[in-house]
């Protein structure tokens, strides 16, 4: 098992570099076509007047200021690659969110970087990535705030026995196979259910030749996302695996939750999966 087609979502308004030579390294890593994109869509500009020639005027100008920016970042992202015929770009005018979970079809995996502040965020030139999890069907690897390769020797299962986590340690499986150090964490009361689980997961991925060990945390002590962080810092975790949006979008939105919390750890590098 392994990445064939890895795609790497670009901002329009952000430096690509960094982003770009992260999810190269990754592609040559395990020899795989790597697909750069990038999609923007202009504001609605609302006439002033009885004459709406302005307000088009306004949507044209946006329109175009995007197009020259999807062709800087096709240039730098076919520079970075250095022409490889095992590289090649996307660029669309449209909603971000909506046309990267579109073209994901297209991919095994999707690289994006980590998340802004809500309070920054526009949703007409970045992702929005809580939408991306639930609807891209594919696994999403967040990069580190620092985009350090990754070379995933340590790696923290943050384990519910959920659909979105087993889906999430399959899709994990090249990330896996190459790991030193593998721990499934379930934070809960320690109950026999949840050991059994753990220990199950344990085995499955013996069978596909993965050395892993489970822990059991107690969560009455602290909010399961911070035990899970603190564990992630005590093995040195190049890599957070998780199920994204066990519960719903909405409770998560409303009171906080492991994926919201994981998603704002941007020291870590993080694949989520829906």
């Amino acid at each position: 098992m392994s990445f064939k087609t890895i795609m790497v979502q670009l901002d329009v308004d952000v430096i690509a570099a960094p982003r770009i030579s992260f999810a190269w390294d990754l592609a040559q890593r395990y020899e795989a076509d790597l697909i750069g994109f990038c999609a923007a869509e202009g504001r609605f500009v609302m006439p002033s007047g009885p004459d709406d020639r302005a307000a088009a005027r306004a949507m044209w100008c946006q329109l175009e200021e995007i197009e020259d920016r999807l062709n800087c970042l096709k240039e730098e992202f076919l520079g970075t690659v250095n022409g490889s015929n095992r590289a090649s770009w996307r660029g669309e005018i449209g909603n971000p969110t909506e046309r990267l979970a579109f073209n994901a079809r297209a991919a095994d995996l999707v690289v994006t970087g980590s998340p802004m502040p809500d309070f920054l965020v526009d949703h007409h030139r970045l992702v929005d990535p809580d939408s991306l999890i639930l609807s891209a069907g594919r696994p999403i690897l967040i990069a580190s705030e620092t985009f350090a390769p990754i070379e995933p020797e340590s790696v923290l299962i943050a384990w519910t026995d959920t659909r979105e986590a087993r889906r999430a340690v399959a899709d994990a499986m090249p990330f896996l196979a190459g790991a030193k150090d593998v721990v499934i964490a379930t934070v809960d009361g320690g109950n026999s259910t949840s050991r059994a689980s753990a220990a199950d997961v344990e085995r499955f991925l013996a069978k596909h030749g993965v050395s892993a060990r489970s822990e059991v945390v107690d969560g009455c002590r602290s909010e399961p996302a911070e035990i899970l962080l603190q564990i992630g810092q005590d093995i040195a975790a190049d890599l957070i695996v998780l199920g994204g949006y066990g519960h719903s979008r909405i409770r998560e939105l409303a009171f906080g939750g492991v994926t919201r919390s994981i998603l704002q750890a941007g020291s870590f590098h993080r694949l989520i999966s829906n």
